[in-house]
């Protein structure tokens, strides 16, 4: 029951952003805070039902009740990923992952992650191209704690940063590389292949974790600058959902958030799809026993109108025991195993097939393999 709270909230931070617009007359008794948004689900409907808020500095705050058990799962989600990154100052956005855990103004070292484990809780974090967001899930009587947290690190991590915490963090994401990219089999497929699906230069052309060389030629007054133009309140969302409601959430979330200044404007960023003039082949050598083939299409940007057929076709062609590629390359022994998906970012998406061939005899469908995936 807890993994669904938690899926649902952080779904609602990442995804929420096309209900029809509500005006309520109970907005006014929220000061500094605007119902912009309300979704409510009628019995036998499906959907999840929510308010949308904004403050006077921009923050967005995603409230969802669910009183079936006394916890509390509390989401910040910035709109800043690998995507809003500049050539050469790439894996910015994954450090502050790390650092943004590291301490702030009010917080020491460390302490963010003993604060929530001694209130019972779980935390962590993730980065994407187009947003990294916090999270954190707790007993419902530790709300106002968390909240503190969170503003805390809003409001005044940047007063915290020092060059030898972001040494620390920086050899850190430099060992992650290495078990998660570098020193596992397939483990540069995806960098290779995107940086042959984009080019140089595209805001997807490079991972989120990015290029080491990029962040040895960093320091902390770089991270300092990067916080401060993408980590204001008006470039996040704030979503809380468990046994709460606005009553005793929006003034908890005012009290804490409220005053911390606007940040600078941020726009959305240009759709991207990616486009190839011709096709491209692209081949290395890895430690592993089987050969993988991979072949990938650019398609539309999240939000297109084909989006969801795309979604369809990449789920049934390679999702499943009973998907096409399944059928036709698993149970036939052709290959051990086999796939296709439909990744959409905010930018642009993109079409995936792929199989590892049968150690035996499995290399010689190779070929057949790429004619069916095209």
């Amino acid at each position: 029951m807890l993994l669904n709270k938690v899926a649902i909230a952080v779904m609602m931070a990442a995804t929420l952003n096309g209900c029809s617009q509500f005006q309520s007359s109970d907005a006014s008794k929220y000061a500094g805070a605007a119902l912009v948004e309300q979704k409510n689900i009628e019995n036998g409907d499906i959907g999840i039902a929510y308010q949308k808020f904004e403050l006077d500095n921009g923050l967005t705050v995603i409230l969802h009740e669910d009183h079936s058990d006394p916890l509390v799962h509390v989401d910040v989600t910035y709109h800043v990923g690998s995507a809003r990154e500049e050539i050469g100052k790439s894996g910015f956005a994954h450090l502050f992952e790390h650092m943004m855990f590291q301490g702030s103004k009010h917080v020491a070292d460390e302490e963010h992650f003993k604060i929530v484990t001694e209130a019972g809780g779980k935390l962590n974090a993730t980065t994407s191209t187009d947003r990294t967001n916090y999270f954190q899930t707790v007993p419902v009587n530790q709300l106002e704690k968390m909240l503190w947290l969170e503003a805390d690190r809003m409001g005044f991590f940047a007063q915290g940063i020092t060059q030898e915490k972001f040494e620390i963090q920086r050899a850190a994401v430099k060992n992650e590389r290495m078990m998660r990219y570098d020193n596992v089999p397939y483990g540069q497929a995806f960098e290779k292949l995107h940086q042959a699906l984009y080019e140089y230069g595209h805001p997807y052309s490079w991972m989120p974790i990015g290029y080491m060389s990029d962040l040895n030629r960093a320091n902390s007054n770089d991270l300092k600058a990067f916080f401060k133009r993408w980590y204001g309140p008006n470039n996040a969302t704030l979503t809380i959902g468990g046994a709460v409601t606005p009553d005793e959430v929006l003034p908890l979330v005012q009290k804490y958030f409220g005053s911390i200044p606007k940040g600078e404007a941020v726009s959305d960023a240009a759709k991207q799809p990616g486009t190839l003039a011709e096709s491209r082949y692209v081949s290395y050598e890895d430690n592993v026993s089987l050969p993988m083939l991979r072949k990938v299409y650019p398609t539309v940007y999240m939000g297109h109108k084909d989006e969801a057929a795309l979604d369809a076709i990449g789920y049934f062609a390679g999702q499943g025991e009973s998907s096409v590629l399944y059928r036709e390359l698993v149970d036939t022994q052709k290959a051990v195993a086999a796939f296709a998906w439909h990744q959409c970012f905010e930018l642009s998406c993109q079409m995936a097939f792929g199989a590892l061939p049968h150690p035996v005899g499995g290399r010689r469908w190779l070929a057949w393999i790429s004619v069916l995936t095209s």
